[in-house]
């Protein structure tokens, strides 16, 4: 399997046998601290410092499982672009709800009993956004754990976020309660890998990553896998006032209270870096989505807008626009927003 993967453009390196993590350093790199970029194991061929060794040179991959054979196997996530859905299952407390999906408010109303780990969580997220739950995703590689939960295997956008890290139980940055995220820094045990526990199984179904679904993509950038600042989390929705906003004529407050949040976003292009454009075109943009919820602004105006002063200052980058808009719009239809609430 590591032969297969290496020769799919898969960087893979050598887990302790039996166990999940990386096989241990030489003893110059157990005994000195360096930067593995800096580690001169590299050129000489040894799986020192775990995913930073992973490689797709065959020889290299012959010659370190001809050595151990009971190796398991470790994919670089950022080196093999990749992004996967780490679904847990493990025996632990509910948390507080407001919790469970970062940054998206759960009305005490919603009926939580048998929720109990990350392939409920994760199916709550899909749910809401009415997508389809990625843990019944067979067009792309599901890898059953020995402890019961899953991996899901997706392709990174080409052009799009540099996606990284983040573990279902932190308090920064997270997806869903239960539910980790591997990427840029970060690796992930392949199928057929075994360990004290069990087999890393794949599912029925596709045996290749399918390309990350753009509304996914959308829920990493609002949660801040991107790097970039989070929007404010929403606080609990309020019923959208009734009027002819909400049934597509927006009205004038709406257009004046976005237009001030635009025009910061139009400045960035002034300067090529520096300008915390993100951050403000994801303002913009969770601010047009609580105009919208509360009927004073039309959606797809709003979203053109946003994406015409987006595409302006960052050209080179409208694939990761449409993602910041479209995650903006989503979560700031959640706190619908009165005009006065922002002149």
């Amino acid at each position: 399997m590591a032969v297969w993967l290496a020769g799919r453009g898969y960087p893979v390196h050598p887990l302790a046998p039996g166990g999940k993590t990386p096989a241990a350093n030489c003893r110059d790199c157990r005994e000195s601290e360096h930067a593995p970029e800096a580690c001169p194991c590299r050129a000489e061929r040894r799986w020192c410092h775990g995913f930073h060794a992973a490689t797709t040179d065959l020889r290299t991959v012959r010659e370190w499982w001809q050595t151990e054979p009971d190796f398991g196997i470790g994919v670089a996530c950022g080196a093999a672009g990749l992004v996967v859905i780490d679904v847990d299952a493990h025996s632990a407390p509910l948390p507080d709800r407001q919790r469970l999906l970062p940054g998206i408010a759960i009305d005490d109303r919603v009926d939580l009993t048998g929720l109990r780990s990350g392939f409920d969580t994760l199916a709550l997220l899909a749910a809401h956004r009415s997508r389809p739950n990625p843990c019944e995703d067979a067009s792309t590689l599901r890898v059953r754990t020995p402890s019961g939960g899953m991996h899901i295997w997706y392709r990174a956008p080409k052009d799009g976020p540099r996606f990284r890290c983040s573990s279902g139980s932190s308090s920064r940055v997270a997806l869903a309660w239960q539910v980790d995220v591997r990427a840029i820094g970060g690796y992930i045990v392949a199928p057929s890998t075994r360990t004290s526990a069990g087999v890393y199984e794949a599912l029925p179904g596709a045996r290749v990553p399918a390309a990350l679904p753009l509304w996914l993509a959308a829920e990493l950038v609002r949660t801040g896998h991107d790097g970039q600042p989070v929007a404010p989390a929403p606080a609990r929705a309020k019923r959208a006032p009734r009027g002819r906003g909400r049934q597509g004529q927006g009205s004038g407050q709406g257009d004046r209270v976005l237009a001030s949040l635009l025009e910061e976003v139009r400045a960035c292009g002034l300067s090529p870096s520096g300008t915390a454009f993100s951050e403000k075109l994801n303002r913009a943009a969770f601010t047009a989505g609580g105009l919208v919820a509360a009927g004073h602004l039309v959606e797809e105006e709003g979203r053109r807008l946003l994406l015409e002063a987006a595409d302006g200052a960052r050209p080179h980058q409208t694939r990761r626009n449409v993602l910041i808009v479209d995650a903006g719009l989503r979560a700031g239809r959640e706190r619908p927003i009165q005009p006065k609430e922002r002149a």
